[in-house]
């Protein structure tokens, strides 16, 4: 599999991005999988070992990026307080590109073209996470505590079992 010219494009900006910030990463191909636990065996890690980073939108039509562990999914109720808002919500495909600068599947915090604020459900902490990697067909690789620190990410209980409710 070749690199397409956009998925080199996205992955100068992840590395660049990550060496401004002093975060070693590791981008890897891998085949396409139809879901998270069938990327997690095609890269021989279990589901919560891949981070989904989310992008959100607020009211005021500014963002914020949600790390949630696969098997995970985000509480709007948890999120809201531990951003102090009242409305939250996932934004349309077109509107978190451009937001970002990525395709859904695709997004990570890093490289994207807008810094937004990062909260990071508090189970990624001391692992080494596998996220999107800015293009299909490819995985970064990241230590979830040097992430957090080079993005000055705020930590916080912000997910729940997936098919949980709150």
């Amino acid at each position: 599999m070749t690199a397409s010219p956009a998925q080199g494009e996205a992955h100068e900006r992840v590395r660049a991005a990550a060496s401004a910030r002093g975060l070693e990463i590791e981008i890897r191909e891998r085949p396409a999988a139809r879901s998270l636990p069938e990327a997690a065996a095609l890269l021989g890690l279990q589901p919560a070992d891949i981070v989904k980073t989310l992008v959100v939108k607020r009211s005021d039509d500014s963002y914020l990026f949600a790390l949630v562990p696969g098997g995970r999914a985000i509480s709007w109720p948890k999120l809201r307080t531990v951003v102090g808002v009242n409305r939250l919500r996932l934004p349309e495909p077109e509107l978190a590109l451009a937001a970002t600068g990525y395709e859904r599947g695709t997004i990570v915090p890093i490289g994207s073209t807008t810094d937004w604020p990062i909260y990071a459900d508090e189970s990624i902490i001391g692992r080494r996470v596998a996220m999107g990697a800015g293009a299909h067909g490819y995985s970064l690789f990241v230590d979830a505590d040097a992430l957090i620190r080079a993005y000055d990410a705020t930590v916080a209980d912000i997910s729940v079992p997936e098919g949980a409710r709150g």
